[in-house]
């Protein structure tokens, strides 16, 4: 049996983790352009208080197939320190190679049912290309935070269990307007967003 005293000891001894729990969760955004159109395959982060902590993984596949002379898919999320697949499905054979500064490297030509795989140590947009195909491109966006996702087709993301406060919102595309292609902005890590963007 429960004394009145135990009772509420035991009240007091909740909030803190209680709080906590409380305190996290979905953040919605929404990126358009200047037309008001959804913007897709957009990278939205958020860098929020206590995201950081523990290895940071993702529900999706850490890899970018070559399947009919394309990258798929054509834009990746991946965290820092994360090791990239790169399976080749087509009947012709593919290189990678990365000339941007987070990452620099060449994966020599494999062919049909061979895959190749390159670590990423360094966040920030990785653009691939390969040797033979020059109209192939991919990219790899490499985050820092467990608070990332690509839009889908009405430009939406949601990202779950984010801590409620004041947090950064980073918007990356391709042909984003803004230097690395990217634009950053501070919003409460709660609730709905919309984010215009100015497209190349």
């Amino acid at each position: 049996m429960w004394t009145r005293f135990a009772f509420l000891a035991a009240l007091v001894a909740i909030p803190a983790s209680f709080a906590w729990a409380a305190s996290i969760g979905p953040v919605r955004v929404q990126v358009v352009d200047e037309r008001g159109l959804p913007v897709r395959d957009a990278v939205v982060e958020l860098d929020a208080a206590g995201g950081r902590a523990g290895r940071i993984t993702f529900p999706w596949r850490m890899a970018m197939a070559q399947r009919n002379e394309q990258f798929a898919p054509g834009t990746l999320v991946v965290a820092r320190g994360s090791t990239v697949a790169f399976p080749n499905l087509d009947k012709v054979r593919h290189s990678i190679y990365s000339f941007s500064k987070p990452a620099r490297f060449e994966i020599d030509l494999y062919g049909r049912d061979q895959t190749r795989t390159h670590t990423f140590p360094i966040a920030g947009a990785v653009a691939l290309g390969c040797n033979i195909h020059d109209e192939m491109r991919g990219y790899i966006r490499v985050v820092d935070t467990p608070f990332a996702g690509k839009t889908d087709a009405n430009g939406y993301v949601t990202l779950a269990n984010v801590p409620s406060g004041s947090a950064k919102l980073t918007v990356w595309h391709p042909r984003l307007r803004g230097p690395g292609g990217e634009m950053s902005k501070q919003i409460s890590a709660s609730g709905n967003h919309k984010v215009a963007v100015r497209l190349r």
